[in-house]
């Protein structure tokens, strides 16, 4: 069983290296005067899986390396994480998306600066939350339902996978990620659903990924950022959590 003071450490710090490396490749290929800019979409989504990679890794040893309320949420509806320390999780993970998306800011504070004093300053959030192509609330809801599905559902399944070495314990209070193959395989899943899914709407598949630095960025001192486009905020929350549900339900109803 993983201690209340270890899954909140855990949490934290892996959740912002989480967002450090997901904003910062996000940083990287959009703002002025960045050696990556214009790299491209394929950056992106490997740049947001190495960011679980390493945020996991991380955070495995004491919390199991969730990251992501909604794999806590489908972890906990499959029996795998006890419903009780489902807030605690929740909590420290928007402490650490917070955290990861302040330092992703600090250490890309001179672009946004040069962001600031262009012609046309380009609006910032989308270095660290998602926004749809097409703003159409019902479909970009079902596109982060489907995507988080496509994140959650393996994960449980992963578990129950002994090729890989990392079946359920009995008893034992099970990170999701667990630790080992299981997280490159992870930081995988993530870069594939970037590829194939994630054009919509930017992927958010997490609440805390993207509330989180959502906040991050309306509270910042960042010049001429733009708005933080709270209209649409609830999606990439309530999506990925509805996702995660139904990937727990359906986990349940064949095991």
């Amino acid at each position: 069983m993983y201690s209340n003071g270890d899954i909140f450490v855990g949490e934290v710090i892996g959740t912002a290296i989480l967002i450090l490396f997901g904003a910062g490749v996000c940083a990287a290929v959009t703002l002025h005067y960045s050696k990556a800019r214009a790299a491209g979409w394929v950056v992106i989504a490997f740049g947001w899986g190495f960011g679980v990679l390493a945020g996991a890794y991380t955070a495995a040893p004491l919390s199991g390396g969730h990251l992501n309320p909604a794999v806590t949420l489908g972890s906990a509806i499959a029996d795998g994480t006890e419903w009780s320390k489902v807030p605690l999780y929740m909590a420290a993970q928007m402490v650490g998306a917070v955290l990861g998306a302040v330092l992703a800011w600090a250490l890309y504070y001179a672009q946004f600066a040069a962001n600031a004093e262009e012609d046309k300053a380009q609006p910032t959030l989308g270095v660290f939350a998602t926004a749809p192509e097409v703003r159409n609330p019902a479909a970009n809801l079902v596109t982060e339902v489907i995507a988080t599905m496509g994140l959650v559902l393996p994960l449980l399944f992963f578990g129950q996978n002994k090729g890989i070495g990392l079946g359920r314990v009995p008893g034992e209070e099970a990170g999701v990620y667990g630790s080992g193959i299981n997280v490159l395989l992870v930081a995988l899943l993530v870069v594939g659903i970037g590829l194939s899914l994630g054009g919509p709407t930017g992927y958010a598949i997490n609440p805390a990924r993207d509330l989180g630095p959502r906040l991050a960025h309306a509270l910042l001192p960042i010049p001429r950022k733009g708005s933080s486009d709270w209209a649409y905020a609830w999606i990439p929350v309530a999506g990925p959590l509805i996702g995660a549900a139904l990937s727990g339900l359906v986990y349940r109803a064949v095991f």
